[in-house]
């Protein structure tokens, strides 16, 4: 039967006992040895034979680094070998950056260590694996991205206008305030409201009030 070769790298050596225990369990991964930084990684993948590294983000002794710095090293010095991240971070922009790397592997240490075998898998045919709390944080990161591109789209004084309705002031009131005639900031609303998809003055609250514009104590009651 054929096998995946894989290499760990962790350095937590109750993580490396734990992941040894699972990916014994398939018949399709052989754990060709283990390593605790990166030093001991790439002597380890100088003379042993590996498809697919599965390493820790964050291992901070090591001459070739951790994280983005080690795996881009290791994209340039051994490009055959495909790459999972096991990581106990969720920060949405670390994550993001790897997504960015072209890691499309990548387990959080959150979920069951069970998925790391179809993560394995997935990297070793090019394809596609994150665990659950990964694929929950990539997908807030997206949503982020998307809205942050709405908010640029706004011209300012159309950001403006939406900032006085959301907290309070009536189109009266934010004509009067900014010296523009009552059918100018109606003008600017609506097309604030059209830049971000949205379909009308309630949704515009809502929509501030989620995406910290202002504060549910600030912001006008919905109708």
């Amino acid at each position: 039967m054929w096998s995946i070769n894989v290499v760990l790298v962790d350095d937590h050596p109750a993580m490396i006992a734990g992941v040894t225990h699972e990916l014994g369990s398939s018949p399709t991964i052989k754990l060709q040895g283990n390593a605790a930084n990166s030093t001991e990684l790439v002597a380890l993948l100088e003379k042993t034979p590996c498809d697919v590294v599965v390493s820790d983000y964050s291992m901070p002794a090591g001459e070739y680094g951790d994280g983005i710095t080690l795996f881009r090293f290791l994209g340039r010095r051994f490009p055959q070998v495909k790459l999972v991240v096991l990581t106990m971070l969720d920060n949405p922009a670390i994550l993001g950056s790897l997504d960015d790397l072209g890691v499309r592997a990548i387990v959080s240490k959150s979920d069951a260590v069970s998925h790391l075998i179809p993560a394995i898998h997935a990297a070793y045919t090019d394809g596609k694996y994150h665990s659950p709390v990964v694929d929950a944080v990539l997908k807030l990161r997206t949503a982020q991205r998307a809205n942050a591109d709405k908010t640029a789209a706004l011209s300012p004084r159309e950001a403006e206008v939406v900032r006085l309705f959301v907290s309070g002031m009536s189109v009266n009131e934010i004509a009067e305030r900014l010296n523009r005639s009552k059918q100018t900031i109606s003008t600017q609303k609506t097309r604030a409201i059209e830049k971000l998809g949205l379909s009308g003055d309630t949704d515009l609250v809502r929509y501030a009030m989620e995406h910290g514009w202002v504060t549910s104590s600030q912001a006008s009651p919905e109708p």
